[in-house]
């Protein structure tokens, strides 16, 4: 297979910033709270300077019910998904944007569900 080299320009290129983890032990009237939820996240989208263009949000019931939220931006997406059996969730902020900043983000979120403990991890996701 022949490998090419393509000369590109700095504007040619994607910026991704990928920030992700898992939340434990948050108070489960939050995790079942899917209004405060989306709210939350739409919160999150302004403080990253991210531009919505959707956002969707379902509950879910059953034994491990909860809820997702999930916020379409120009930038990429924001997804959080509840399970309140578990008193547990999981949070990815995605942004190939510039000027976005998923980081803080993330962290709007986590300081809002006040978990007693949870992991962050990071991707680039940039495209050189």
């Amino acid at each position: 297979m022949e490998e090419r080299l393509v000369l590109k320009s700095s504007e040619d290129k994607i910026v991704g910033k990928h920030v992700f983890g898992n939340l434990y032990d948050i108070d489960p009237k939050i995790l079942t709270d899917r209004e405060y939820l989306e709210k939350l996240v739409l919160e999150a989208v302004k403080v990253a300077n991210m531009k919505l263009v959707e956002a969707k949000s379902w509950s879910f019931g059953g034994k491990k019910g909860g809820v997702s939220v999930l916020a379409l931006v120009e930038e990429s997406h924001i997804a959080l998904h509840t399970w309140n059996e578990y008193n547990y969730a999981t949070l990815d902020v995605y942004t190939c944007g510039e000027q976005s900043d998923p980081q803080a983000a993330f962290d709007y979120i986590v300081k809002a569900l006040k978990p007693r403990r949870y992991q962050v991890f990071y991707a680039d996701r940039s495209s050189d």
